[in-house]
């Protein structure tokens, strides 16, 4: 059989100013300009296999590669018949069939696709946030799923045509409205499409910052998408089948899990679930009728999955019974919850292997991947072939930055964001620091050592690295937390506001303070934690407990599932005072008594 994983072999040298650089030393290899040619060399080779599934209702409303080839030629004829083929198109609702047609067809002539996240469309009171991304763009199409956002599309559709699935929007085109007999002119524009054309603009503020839009390319995505092959070299001979949640709107989700199926002819199905307690059952339940070759996630996913899995050993042989891969990114995967993924695969019998990538929606997204066998939750492997990294001392950190045919030439209308995002050397410079794994093995890879922007001092002038400290802790908690937001900012200690898991709901009074065995159970936790070592830094001496989720609309959290550290602290400034206070009140619990300021 083939290897899941490539053997990589890195290349190691010093750059300008001592910087060191990592390069691959495979070459990228020839590839289509465009998936959207991957697209339609597979819907002529295979147009009966499965492209895309929906949920509806208690069925699965299915699309073959040559229907989804059909209709999207349909709407493209459609746009060049209406005169939208030169001006943006705006996608306001989440992952459906439309929302594949429609930026299939936008793709194949040319035209940029904005897909903007659910919450600006639902969850916002006054669509301040899409207003002025519908302003920047200024999209010719707007495209809305159904009546539920009638509020948003009223808010950025004067003078704009608006589709939506039903035509059940005011003055809103069916799909078949739009729909026309394709002439010549749609082959022409797809010949025509070349590495620099436009292929979306997303919106993105990272973990960090305000949104802006990243400019990315038809030439980005396809590297991006051969830079994964010839890591994942077992995607040549075998489709890959997703279960998939993760939206369209950012970049893993929609360049990188769609992008897998688009250019090696596999199967999306579209999962209903999310990692919430109320909507992970959906999930449970879709992968009886998927079972999945390969599995992407963010480590929020698989903390609300793994509890069922392990409790239900039917759907752990769904989940496991022919999966090849089980991949997160976008966050730190707590190390623990590795262990028992690992455990629960070698339970059932399965070869399935776990495993990682960095990157960012600049790099389209993937700019390294991890190969097998790792053992160890943190490590980011190493960079993908035609891409090349600079390690570059930032204060006490090391930042990695990119550059190479996946990364974006820069932020739609915004030339001063652009020049300061790339160094001298034309390397774009992440924010993110690493280091080695092994510094003797340069290809036992890198290691995430978090957000710069993310890390602050405590009164000691002693450094707090969030991006180490954070997956440690709920490491340590052992599932008894969901996520942490690690603080103590110009303090004597290092302290986090925590989550507790579902299970543990209702441990904690109206007033937020933990009954008594939640209290031993949190203390011996940071014990767990400080026995580990690393010091004053990396030990938590006072937490409490959030009753409120994160909040996707307050910025708190992605709809990608990662918790945004400032934000949190910013809008929960009265929770994270507690943790300061003298005597603490009783919501704080202490590591043990008297040791809150020790070194």
């Amino acid at each position: 059989m083939t290897p899941t994983f490539a053997t990589p072999r890195i290349e190691r040298t010093r750059g300008p100013g001592g910087r060191l650089l990592l390069r691959s030393a495979e070459p990228l290899a020839a590839h289509p300009v465009s998936v959207v040619h991957d697209f339609r060399a597979h819907s002529e080779a295979h147009p009966d296999r499965l492209l895309v599934a929906e949920r509806m209702g208690e069925d699965w409303a299915q699309l073959s590669w040559g229907e989804v080839r059909q209709q999207a030629d349909r709407l493209a004829q459609g746009l060049l018949d209406r005169g939208l083929a030169d001006r943006p198109v705006l996608v306001l609702s989440g992952n459906s069939r439309l929302h594949l047609l429609v930026t299939l067809a936008a793709l194949t002539l040319g035209v940029p696709v904005v897909p903007t996240s659910v919450a600006y469309a639902l969850q916002s009171r006054d669509h301040a946030e899409l207003r002025a991304m519908a302003e920047l763009v200024d999209p010719g199409l707007i495209v809305a799923e159904d009546a539920s956002f009638s509020h948003a599309v009223a808010a950025v559709a004067t003078g704009r045509t608006v589709l939506s699935r039903d035509g059940d929007l005011p003055g809103a085109l069916r799909p078949e409205d739009l729909a026309a007999d394709p002439t010549p002119e749609v082959d022409r524009r797809c010949t025509g499409l070349q590495p620099g054309t436009v292929a979306k603009i997303l919106f993105t503020s990272g973990s960090t910052g305000t949104p802006k839009g990243v400019v990315t390319t038809h030439g980005m995505l396809a590297a991006n998408q051969q830079q994964m092959l010839q890591a994942w070299p077992f995607l040549e001979s075998e489709p890959p089948v997703l279960l998939d949640w993760l939206p369209w709107s950012h970049t893993f989700g929609g360049n990188f899990c769609l992008g897998l199926v688009l250019t090696r002819g596999g199967s999306m199905w579209i999962d209903d679930g999310r990692p919430a307690p109320a909507l992970i059952g959906r999930t449970v339940r879709n992968l009886a009728d998927v079972r999945p070759t390969v599995y992407l996630n963010v480590p929020a996913g698989y903390a609300a999955l793994l509890p069922h899995l392990e409790r239900d050993p039917a759907a752990a042989r769904a989940f496991l019974g022919r999966l090849r891969i089980g991949f997160f990114a976008a966050a730190a995967l707590p190390q623990q919850l590795w262990d028992r993924l690992a455990s629960l695969a070698r339970v059932h019998g399965s070869t399935m292997q776990m495993t990682t990538a960095w990157g960012l929606t600049e790099t389209s997204p993937a700019a390294t991947a991890a190969h097998f066998p790792i053992t160890r939750s943190d490590v980011l492997g190493v960079p993908l072939p035609g891409l090349e990294l600079a390690l570059v001392p930032v204060g006490e950190k090391t930042e990695v930055r990119v550059r190479g045919a996946n990364v974006t030439p820069g932020y739609h209308r915004r030339p001063d964001l652009t020049a300061a995002a790339f160094d001298e050397d034309g390397f774009f410079r992440t924010g993110d620091a690493v280091e080695f794994a092994d510094p003797d093995d340069v290809a036992a890879g890198l290691v995430f050592r978090g957000r710069i922007a993310e890390d602050f001092k405590l009164m000691s002038g002693t450094f707090v690295s969030v991006g180490t400290l954070r997956p440690r802790l709920l490491s340590a908690a052992q599932g008894l937390l969901t996520d942490a937001v690690i603080c103590g900012q110009d303090g004597p200690c290092v302290t986090a506001m925590v989550w507790l898991h579902p299970d543990s709901a209702g441990r904690c009074d109206a007033a937020g303070v933990p009954e008594e065995s939640l209290r031993d159970e949190l203390a011996a936790t940071m014990e767990r934690l400080a026995a580990e070592g690393g010091g004053q830094s990396q030990c938590v001496e006072r937490v409490v407990v959030l009753g409120e989720p994160p909040q996707l609309d307050a910025g708190e959290i992605t709809d990608k599932g990662y918790v945004n550290q400032r934000a949190v602290r910013e809008r929960r400034a009265a929770d994270a005072a507690l943790l300061s206070q003298e005597p603490p009140p009783p919501q704080v619990v202490l590591r043990a008594p008297g040791n809150a300021a020790e070194g």
